[in-house]
């Protein structure tokens, strides 16, 4: 019997164990194979639900955006203030007629920086410097009447050249033309000639006033202050300086509201006007 079984039998118990063992190995690799994919899976579903939190934090951001934009949009707007300007202070106040007292402020806040204390109390007027001041009632011819009543005789005693007895300074040349067409009712046979510098050179000027007699001259501070320098026009026959002071161009402008212009009459009076009228030589009107 022991010898029926062959002498290997012991092999075949040994390869059955082996056999079992490598089955058990596979196995096992099989495991440890199948655990990292469901690490993967583990992973990717964790990343999955990250991203899904990242897009409904998004989402949920975007319409906050939206709403303030939407609020904003809602909300008015604050205006901002503009800065007045001289025409829309003038076009809410009533017009004043200009008065001495006017004047004179002016003349004293132009030289406040320009001359001493002293002299510029010198450049203060007396009244009797002053005609009397329109009332915006009048028209030139009127108010003409009105402060030169002796007109007529006036006229006759003038015979100087390069010289005017009545001076009417404005603020513009198309004025100037308007004030000339107004002054047919009381200038009678006095010639007057238009003082400004469109379309007309000062040599014209200059020959103009040289060749006859002049009475009235009508212009802007800028021509006659250059005619002045140019000796083409004297101050010594004048008698009436008139300063268009109440009339208001298309911006409600006076003549002393536009910079350049009240800088031409400022050295216009200190040409001698002014030294002429405390000497009593002259006298100022605010037509």
């Amino acid at each position: 019997m022991g010898d029926d079984l062959g002498d290997e039998w012991w092999e075949h118990q040994d390869v059955s164990g082996s056999e079992e063992e490598v089955e058990q190995q596979k196995q096992s690799t099989e495991k440890t194979k199948a655990q990292p994919g469901k690490r993967k899976r583990i992973t990717e579903k964790t990343v999955e639900v990250k991203k899904k939190k990242k897009n409904d934090q998004k989402e949920f951001i975007i319409p906050q955006n939206k709403e303030t934009e939407d609020e904003k949009s809602t909300k008015p707007k604050k205006k901002r203030k503009k800065k007045k300007t001289i025409t829309d202070v003038l076009a809410t106040s009533e017009p004043k007629p200009g008065s001495p007292a006017d004047l004179q402020n002016l003349v004293a806040l132009y030289f406040s920086d320009k001359r001493s204390v002293i002299e510029q109390e010198e450049l203060k007027l007396q009244g009797s410097c002053f005609l009397s001041s329109n009332d915006l009632t009048h028209s030139l011819s009127s108010y003409l009447k009105q402060v030169c009543p002796k007109w007529a005789k006036v006229q006759k005693q003038h015979t100087e050249k390069s010289s005017v007895v009545l001076l009417i300074v404005c603020s513009s040349a198309l004025r100037t033309i308007e004030l000339i067409k107004q002054l047919t009712t009381f200038k009678g046979e006095a010639k007057a000639v238009k003082l400004f510098a469109k379309h007309i050179k000062i040599e014209e000027q200059v020959k103009l006033l040289q060749k006859g007699v002049t009475h009235i001259g009508v212009g802007t501070p800028a021509r006659i202050s250059a005619l002045i320098e140019k000796e083409g026009l004297n101050l010594q026959a004048l008698r009436y300086l008139i300063l268009d002071w109440n009339w208001r161009d298309q911006k409600l402008r006076r003549m002393v509201d536009i910079p350049e212009v009240k800088l031409d009459l400022m050295k216009l009076l200190e040409s001698g006007i002014l030294n002429n009228c405390k000497k009593e030589k002259v006298k100022i009107g605010l037509f």
